[in-house]
């Protein structure tokens, strides 16, 4: 009886120890699945930007004309610390696009669509029906809307009215930095500054928004905001502020080979692009520029009408045009030193750390040469309102390094713009670089996501075509990102469409669609199009039917002005 009673209590203590193991086993095994739910949480943080207890505000700030590589963070020589730190402390695009021209980018950014869609390409009427400005559905989200400085939505002619701002600062026309001819303060007109005032356009912009986020902060600080700053600079004519000037008075008398050289090894530097640098194209000038003997008779023997190589030019060209491109470097100077203000004071409001800022440009460096506004007088001194100066051609070449042709076209040079994303709560990976392809009209949809919605609500009504954008948030924090798989281009008779490493791309004046790969040949030098002639003909189509689809969607019933 005793060995049996012995015999129990050793198998219950067995039994237990066995339960303590096997609880034991069952604590390791748990703890082990916790440490790898941890691990994959942590990874798919790292993978997406860190939400805020409140909407971020938005900073969009677009340049006017501004070449791929003219600002530091891109290669330039031109000093832009401001956007320079933004780059190095938040990310930066190498294959994003915008439409090739002023009006048709203003649009895609505004609205999530194409321009083709919604009447802005060519301008042919009011916004469709089912489209609106993206201040609208921010607006239904809580947020109070800026706008400072170019507008050009002919659609949408007035930003507070029609676009649905609460405050804009309205620039009107643009050939006059020192004495805009029409400007608007929320759609109203103000009376015309004298050229003698101290008025000076990029200044006054960054003024006006100031001026809203003040307003914001004493009034309306409990809400999120999104201000929209759109430089007119560095767009023609050549303005600027002669103490800008003189800090650039030497730097392009090397030449525009010289400065394309050093831009391209810069540029391969900082990872931006590994490739060749093409050569320069004189056959390339825009329609409308002044034929060379006007521009002789006009600007006088420095000017040079084509891209042609620095040392075929006289010494009175090379002096020419060297004081030129420093005025034009001025202008970048002085809108990075504007936008700085605008970066203090963000900071000064305690709102900076969950402040979205995006920087691009609306087109490539543009190679027009004309004259408008208030004319241009051979003996003012350059950079000063009586004159009417454009960096041309040649400049134009070395401001898209290391791209093909100028804005308008959609070749690279045209439609490759940089672009800054910036966002201290929400993005980690400091200074990164994206490869992923994007377009502006991913801009609006990447809005309404960050401000709680989704790119659904970029549309006005119901029954509106799907927006052409998709949200750029996938990409802030995973590297790897592709992007959107295809993007239409179509500017003035030049067609271009991109599907993966694919790009399609036909000048108006070329015979033909010539076929590069985006991923080895960036500069557009080696066309594919005999090699692959299936692949032309299918992308060929592919752009026609989006094409005819676009203008149909165009052609819906419009809203009434």
């Amino acid at each position: 009886m005793l060995e049996r009673s012995a015999w129990c209590c050793s198998k219950k203590r067995e039994a237990k120890r066995g339960d303590i193991a096997a609880g034991l086993k069952r604590v390791c095994r748990a703890a082990w699945i916790v440490w790898i739910v941890l691990c994959v949480a942590l990874f798919a943080s790292a993978a997406r930007p860190a939400l805020a207890d409140r909407p971020p505000n938005f900073v969009v700030i677009l340049a006017d004309d501004l070449g791929w590589s003219d600002i530091g963070a891109y290669g330039g020589e031109i000093r832009t610390p401001n956007l320079d730190a933004l780059a190095l402390n938040g990310l930066r695009y190498t294959q994003f696009y915008n439409a090739g021209r002023c009006w048709p980018t203003r649009a895609a950014i505004m609205t999530g669509y194409y321009a083709q869609q919604v009447r802005m390409d060519p301008p042919s009427g009011p916004l469709p029906d089912w489209a609106q400005v993206v201040a609208r559905p921010l607006k239904a989200r809580g947020y109070r809307t800026y706008h400072s400085g170019k507008w050009h939505v002919f659609a949408a002619p007035r930003p507070k009215a029609d676009g649905g701002f609460d405050r804009s600062y309205h620039i009107k026309t643009q050939d006059r930095y020192f004495s805009p001819l029409k400007t608007a303060l929320d759609d109203r007109p103000l009376p015309q500054p004298k050229p003698e005032s101290g008025y000076y356009m990029t200044t006054a912009i960054a003024d006006y928004a100031l001026r809203f986020l003040d307003e914001h902060e004493r009034t309306h600080r409990k809400k999120p905001f999104f201000l929209y700053v759109a430089f007119t600079a560095p767009h023609f004519p050549l303005h600027a502020l002669q103490s800008d000037i003189e800090r650039y008075k030497d730097t392009y008398t090397v030449g525009w080979d010289v400065i394309r050289a050093r831009r391209l090894e810069r540029l391969k530097k900082l990872g931006l692009y590994d490739g060749p640098l093409p050569p320069l194209e004189p056959r390339y000038t825009p329609s409308w520029n002044l034929p060379p003997k006007k521009l002789m008779a006009v600007f006088g023997k420095g000017e040079v009408a084509r891209a042609v190589p620095w040392d075929t030019l006289t010494e009175e060209q090379k002096a020419f045009q060297a004081r030129k491109m420093a005025i034009h470097a001025a202008m970048v100077d002085r809108m990075d030193r504007e936008i700085g203000r605008i970066i203090a004071k963000l900071k000064a409001m305690g709102v900076w750390e969950n402040t979205v800022t995006f920087f691009l440009s609306d087109n490539g460096a543009s190679a027009e040469q004309i004259v408008r506004g208030d004319g241009h007088d051979p003996a003012a001194l350059l950079g000063s309102w009586r004159t009417y100066l454009s960096i041309g051609p040649g400049w134009s070449s070395a401001s898209n390094t290391p791209f093909r042709l100028h804005k308008s076209w959609v070749h690279e040079g045209g439609v490759a713009t940089p672009l800054i994303v910036h966002w201290p709560q929400g993005i980690r990976d400091k200074g990164g670089i994206r490869h992923a392809v994007g377009h502006v009209v991913d801009i609006p949809a990447t809005l309404v996501e960050l401000a709680g919605g989704n790119v659904q609500d970029l549309r006005a009504t119901s029954d509106a075509p799907p927006p052409s954008g998709q949200s750029l948030v996938p990409t802030f924090g995973d590297a790897g990102a592709s992007g959107r798989k295809q993007i239409f281009l179509s500017h003035i008779g030049n067609r271009g469409l991109l599907e993966g490493r694919w790009k399609l791309v036909r000048a108006k004046s070329m015979k033909r669609w010539a076929l590069y790969d985006m991923l080895s040949d960036r500069a557009e030098l080696n066309d594919l199009s005999t090699r692959y002639p299936e692949l032309v003909e299918r992308l060929s189509s592919l752009w026609h039917r989006l094409d005819a689809r676009f203008r149909m969607d165009a052609n819906r019933p419009a809203r009434n002005p």
